[in-house]
């Protein structure tokens, strides 16, 4: 969950399978909040750490989990505890209840998000303009909250890093020299920095120092203390012995010293800062604080002083041999406690972020690239041998320094005494996926309640690969439904949609289960069945099976069966009141394989990086029943907890929830040319990039409705035809048609509330209690109480 705060999953989703299962975790955020917006139920290949967003620690308060390992145990029987950090508190939201009240979808008739700016945040609660300032606010604003008496909660999060430009030593573009090409450059950083003056300075006291790409008192970093303690007693602030090793590299890459400056071919090096000025305040001083030290030991620096609007585009989005920047601040944030070992490839590997040109640009050792991938796809077979990679990654994260971290910070979000709301104890209000869930006027239904937020709608909106923003995900969280729901207290997946579930998973594998509702068996071998679907042919559209693609058979170290409540199709609608079917879900699946494949009419060199990494460890699919609906998932990537090991197929990509007849009409756009889903294509191509919610994408999109609709379209035919007749097709783009007439857009989902109204230009998104929804509004109110 920021920003740089702004995560965010077509990330390492892809790459990493099974949304939940294998990336629990990003929203993640950074310049922008950077990545974009991590759904996480439990889809297969949507996780992708979320442009500018950012991934909080637990609140320190809140930890129980004693730091007892002091060095590597390299046992293979040892178990494993469960990720929460709290002891669960015991509630059972899947058991049968007779329910207390009939009303369905939110609490609140009306949520109005509006923009503003961080600094009135607590004023305009206190006028009455705003219910709740969702962003959290930094701790210095903490002493002004309290004493007003507002309800807030606790975000332990947004951590803070130093992103540096890798290209060099000089860059192609312009010439300029860049000292941060040379990676010795870059560890040194770490002890020119003092983590603890800038947690002092900047964020009083009330942070912590933060070294890796893992979080304070986050599972794994409790688990590996030992290691931790030795790597930041290594790391720790030493000006002078940064300065020396900084000195030497730089005349080993012909730099020379002249009257105190370093100089390069006679010019003065001068390095470009990108320091955010926008998000919570904090960036400006770590920007000034690191340039003073930089300015320190020789270096000129060029700070520049620009919103995240400015910075994405360059940091982000353009490619980082054109030389215009050196240094960002960056902050990034999570949405849900997690493990963090696919963190090492996510934040130092090119195949992170496959359509990030920065990450393109990452060069990280043979033994470093091994292991992240590794540790992302948990290729072990003990506790013990993971531990060992654990280890010696982070010690090659520190020798890479791609980025070096700062601060695990804390922020806080108010809200008026009248409102309730639950909250995730590592994404606060924002970032939570429970906020829409329980978000009312305290003993009342109905009312409007109003949002204020830093941003509203900022980039354009697609499910596939739109905006990653976390402003916009926090609005997408409340209209899209998933298989399942993150618990706020421990980041274990509790069942939204499905009914039941069993992992099976080969004899041996340090799998536990904490939660009843999931089973947990082991087998001495897992095999997949010959009719299992595990890849896509774009050219004929149709699925390859596990027969054809693995002729003398093939075995998964997992397998997950989930079951649907035989009412599903009657339950669940979407918001044009289409009910969901089971095309949705086989649309899903071939979007995960289509845009990466060259046959592909909507091909996006963007997604192959991805795609093929995540073939690696996919060893299929199959529908074993439609009604109900029952859905087996094997693959070689398993998480230790059995809660996560679910993969649900729910329709909801990495950047939002939609429908078949949404997404068909997309995909008749890109083939043609007219809009791109990804910012990437799009921009190579002189395109619009998708966008469901507003600008010219719409008049495309009504156009290519209108032409479906009159043909009674049904994509990828050869497949999708077996679940979608004419009838059908005619029926979902009438809905459809209708809900755009009234609504203006074509963001449709199945959540408790409805986008009714997105305006960009004002900045102003209205959402609207979906009475359709299938859950009674307190299903989930034991979680409002932290």
């Amino acid at each position: 969950m920021a920003g740089s705060s702004g995560s965010r999953w077509w990330v390492i989703a892809l790459a990493i399978a099974i949304g939940l299962i294998f990336f629990s975790k990003y929203l993640v955020i950074g310049a922008q909040a950077v990545l974009g917006v991590y759904f996480p139920d439990n889809n297969p290949l949507v996780s992708r750490p979320a442009v500018d967003k950012t991934i909080i620690p637990v609140p320190t308060e809140a930890i129980v989990v004693e730091n007892v390992i002091t060095e590597i145990n390299t046992a293979a029987n040892e178990t494993i505890a469960p990720t929460q950090l709290i002891q669960p508190v015991e509630v059972n939201p899947t058991a049968t209840q007779v329910p207390s009240i009939t009303r369905h979808g939110g609490w609140v008739d009306e949520i109005v998000f509006t923009v503003v700016d961080q600094y009135d945040a607590v004023n305009k609660i206190l006028a009455g303009d705003i219910d709740i300032y969702g962003y959290g606010l930094a701790a210095s604003e903490l002493p002004t909250i309290q004493s007003t008496g507002l309800n807030y909660a606790t975000q332990n999060g947004l951590y803070y890093d130093l992103t540096f430009n890798p290209v060099g030593p000089t860059f192609p573009a312009t010439g300029k020299f860049n000292p941060f090409s040379n990676p010795k450059i870059r560890e040194a950083m770490n002890w020119l920095i003092d983590r603890e003056y800038l947690n002092q300075e900047v964020f009083a006291g009330g942070s912590l120092p933060k070294f890796f790409p893992i979080s304070v008192n986050y599972p794994d970093y409790n688990d590996l203390s030992g290691v931790v303690r030795r790597l930041e007693a290594e790391y720790a602030y030493d000006f002078d012995r940064a300065s020396g090793i900084i000195y030497d590299e730089m005349v080993g890459m012909g730099a020379k010293w002249v009257n105190g400056q370093w100089n390069y071919k006679g010019e003065p090096v001068t390095l470009t800062f990108l320091i955010r000025n926008d998000g919570d305040g904090t960036r400006i001083p770590i920007g000034d604080y690191v340039s003073n030290q930089l300015e320190a030991i020789g270096f000129s620096i060029d700070r520049q002083y620009k919103p995240s609007s400015e910075t994405s585009p360059l940091w982000r989005g353009g490619d980082p041999a054109d030389g215009l920047w050196h240094i960002y601040t960056g902050a990034w944030s999570s949405t849900v406690i997690s493990r963090e070992a696919d963190n090492l490839l996510f934040f130092y590997d090119p195949s992170g972020w496959a359509d990030s040109p920065l990450w393109q640009a990452y060069q990280p050792t043979e033994e470093f690239h091994e292991l992240s991938q590794k540790l992302a796809s948990n290729e072990f077979n003990n506790l013990g041998e993971r531990r060992v990679a654990f280890a010696r990654a982070l010690e090659l994260a520190m020798q890479d320094s791609a980025r070096i971290w700062l601060i695990d910070g804390k922020r806080f979000a108010p809200w008026e005494q009248d409102v309730e709301v639950g909250y995730d104890l590592a994404a606060g209000v924002e970032g939570s996926y429970i906020w829409p869930q329980t978000l009312r006027l305290t003993g009342e239904e109905g009312g409007t309640i109003q949002w204020g937020s830093p941003y509203v709608l900022v980039d354009p909106w697609n499910p596939v690969a739109g905006s990653s923003w976390p402003y916009d995900a926090t609005i997408q969280h409340a209209t899209a439904g998933n298989g399942t729901l993150p618990d706020p207290r421990t980041g274990l997946a509790w069942p939204l949609r499905i009914e039941s579930a069993t992992v099976t998973a080969e004899e041996g594998l340090p799998i536990s289960k904490t939660l009843d509702w999931v089973d947990l068996e082991f087998s001495p071998v897992v095999r997949v069945p010959g009719d299992a679907l595990v890849d896509w042919n774009a050219d004929r559209q149709v699925f390859i099976m596990a027969a054809e693609k693995f002729p003398q058979g093939t075995t998964a170290k997992i397998k997950s069966v989930v079951v649907y409540p035989a009412d599903l199709w009657e339950t669940v609608t979407f918001h044009d009141g289409s009910p969901m079917d089971v095309a949705d879900f086989i649309f899903y699946m071939i979007m995960q394989f289509d845009p990466g494949k060259p046959e592909s009419a909507i091909y996006d060199e963007a997604f192959v990086p991805n795609m093929e990494y995540f073939l690696e460890s996919f060893k299929g699919f199959r529908i074993v029943s439609e009604d109900p609906l029952t859905i087996e998932w094997y693959s070689d990537i398993y998480r230790v907890d059995a809660e996560l090991n679910v993969a649900t197929l729910w329709p909801t990509y990495t950047y939002g929830e939609a429908g078949w007849h949404t997404l068909a009409i997309a995909t008749m756009a890109e083939a043609n040319g007219e809009l791109a889903f990804s910012y990437d294509k799009a921009y190579a191509l002189g395109i619009e990039w998708t966008n469901l919610i507003g600008g010219s994408s719409l008049d495309i999109l009504s156009g290519y409705l209108d032409q479906a609709a009159n043909q009674k379209y049904i994509p990828y035919a050869p497949t999708l035809g077996k679940y979608i007749t004419a009838a059908e097709a005619a029926t979902r783009y009438a809905n459809m048609r209708a809900f755009f007439n009234q609504h203006g857009h074509f963001w449709i989902g199945t959540g408790p509330y409805l986008l009714d109204g997105a305006y960009g230009n004002e900045g102003i998104a209205d959402l609207r209690s979906y009475p359709g929804y299938a859950d009674p509004s307190d299903r989930w109110s034991m979680f409002v109480d932290p």
